[in-house]
């Protein structure tokens, strides 16, 4: 399986409401009865934050996912549990994207790359 990785830098925040928002190349809005969350290029996170936390970066698993396949977010997110690595995953219709923070990014990528996934980008 192939891992493509992600050129900017994310910021996940929590957003007092829509306005500034920037729906960019990259972003994941979710909003639900009790927030409304942003993940975004960290250069393009609006003002109106009640929460953040930057310093992400992120790969995304390459081709479009089956609904029907199962396990593939399980098995990335314990390897890198397995290095005392933390995540923050967002699924979209095509596929997962795996967001690590910066200082762990390259040995995320390393322990990926042992375990038999391909790395691009």
């Amino acid at each position: 399986m192939k891992l493509e990785k992600l050129g900017p830098e994310f910021t996940v925040c929590k957003l007092t409401s829509l306005e500034g928002v920037r729906l960019g190349e990259f972003c994941f809005l979710g909003r639900t009865d009790e927030e409304i969350s942003l993940v975004c290029p960290t250069q393009e996170t609006p003002e109106n934050t009640t929460h953040r936390d930057g310093g992400w970066r992120g790969f995304r698993i390459t081709g479009q996912l089956e609904f029907s396949l199962i396990g593939i977010l399980s098995r990335i997110s314990g390897i890198l549990a397995g290095e005392k690595i933390g995540i923050f995953a967002v699924s979209t219709y095509n596929t997962d994207y795996i967001l690590v923070k910066e200082e762990n990014f390259e040995r995320a990528l390393d322990a990926l790359a042992k375990s038999g996934y391909e790395i691009t980008g």
